[in-house]
């Protein structure tokens, strides 16, 4: 079992850049899944109503964004472009250069949680 991931970083070119994968879980007590566990800074909630977007940024820190409500599409100036639903995460590592923009698609709004991790975690994320 795996949770979609979709990483997000900055290129040597300056650009954003975009790969799919997943966090995996294994199997656990009870017939659950369980995902390793990442040692976390901070957490924070934040709600964009439907309509919304966000042009041309960077995330300001290296950071989970775990999708609640709402679908989005994200673009990078490639005008490369892909979809979080809820359930997705991102990690988002794109803190510097060109950054991407995103638009709300759909009429629910975008609630997610920012997860911030330490440094030196080892990240979950691993490509399809």
């Amino acid at each position: 079992m795996a949770i979609r991931c979709v990483r997000m970083w900055t290129g040597e070119d300056g650009n954003s850049l975009f790969e799919e994968g997943r966090i995996a879980l294994d199997e656990g007590e009870r017939g659950d899944f369980i995902g390793q566990p990442s040692a976390a800074v901070e957490i924070s909630f934040r709600e964009t109503a439907s309509g919304g977007s966000f042009e041309w940024h960077q995330d300001p820190i290296p950071r989970y964004v775990l999708t609640l409500s709402g679908t989005l599409e994200f673009e990078t100036k490639s005008g490369a472009t892909f979809t979080i639903r809820p359930g997705d995460v991102l990690l988002a590592q794109d803190n510097s250069g060109t950054g991407h923009k995103w638009r709300l698609i759909g009429d629910e709004p975008w609630r997610r949680a920012y997860v911030v991790y330490k440094d030196g975690t080892e990240l979950r994320f691993q490509k399809n």
